[in-house]
């Protein structure tokens, strides 16, 4: 199979695929962050980059088998709700995704993105790939919750078991003591997701939320510095969730994203796809 990944990340998509089983031909990738691409050449030197989607002439691809990518959910997320630009902010890059799938004009295609968009943007997106959306939730495949939507021609099968995991159950033992936080602990509930909040000068609340281990995470974000990586409770004390527990939240293989230093890991695993939901999309078309 040939594939073309628009804004491919540390190329999760290539991942899905082989976990789903899908012998590929070639894989394309388009993709400008340096650390994203240090990942993906690591785990698949094979990969072809061509930089840019913004500058890419698709038509040299014309005839491949299958498109997949996911634009930036950031102008179109709730959690940007005062700000947040909908399809005119870095979100506006789901119009290179339509202007591929004219010019490749692949058998099939996969888009992703964030399922809190306004409902408006989620009827242009339907409207320009022509179908409607299917919800999945991540934690039905992982210990993270993290809702999308998936537009694809490729047939998904919805009735499957849902995984129980938690967080206790990715985490890792004998944790570095840098990852463990010194500031007291407020609130503490362990009746509750968010079992305690830090009492730390953390500029936003969702930075400061220490979460119970027992329940599932919240959805693993972009994180640039200033305690945006998520906190679990471990043994009466809260720390941050570590590279590696990020990258089983997201379903990757143990150090998938090592080689590059911690924000850019934690950054790599929040921009990407939950690998597993996307292996189960794609297995569809082994029924093609």
């Amino acid at each position: 199979m040939k594939v073309i990944s628009l804004l491919d990340g540390r190329s999760s998509g290539r991942v899905a695929l082989d976990r789903a089983g899908i012998a590929i031909e070639k894989y394309v990738a388009f993709e400008i962050d340096k650390n994203a691409i240090a990942i993906s050449k690591k785990n698949y030197p094979d990969i072809v980059h061509c930089g840019d989607v913004t500058t890419a002439d698709f038509t040299t691809f014309y005839g491949f088998d299958l498109l997949i990518g996911g634009s930036p959910c950031q102008s179109l997320s709730i959690t940007q709700s005062k700000t947040r630009q909908n399809l005119d902010g870095k979100s506006k890059l789901f119009f290179e995704f339509v202007r591929a799938l004219e010019e490749v004009k692949p058998k099939y295609f996969l888009f992703e993105n964030v399922a809190s968009m306004k409902d408006e943007c989620k009827q242009v997106i339907s409207e320009c790939l022509g179908c409607e959306p299917v919800f999945i939730d991540s934690a039905d495949f992982s210990a993270q919750s993290r809702p999308r939507y998936y537009w694809t021609n490729i047939p998904v099968d919805l009735l499957y078991g849902k995984s129980d995991k938690v967080l206790r159950d990715i985490m890792q033992e004998d944790v570095s003591e840098k990852y463990f936080y010194s500031f007291q602990l407020v609130d503490v509930d362990m009746t509750k997701q968010v079992c305690a909040m830090l009492d730390t000068g953390f500029k936003y609340e969702m930075t400061r939320r220490v979460l119970n281990p027992d329940f599932k995470c919240h959805t693993l974000t972009c994180v640039t510095g200033g305690g945006h990586q998520k906190k679990v409770m471990d043994n009466n004390r809260a720390r941050k969730i570590t590279p590696l527990e990020y990258e089983r939240l997201q379903t990757l293989p143990d150090n998938y994203t090592a080689g590059v230093s911690d924000t850019a890991r934690y950054t790599a695993c929040g921009n990407g796809w939950t690998v597993d939901v996307i292996a189960h999309i794609l297995k569809g078309l082994k029924e093609k």
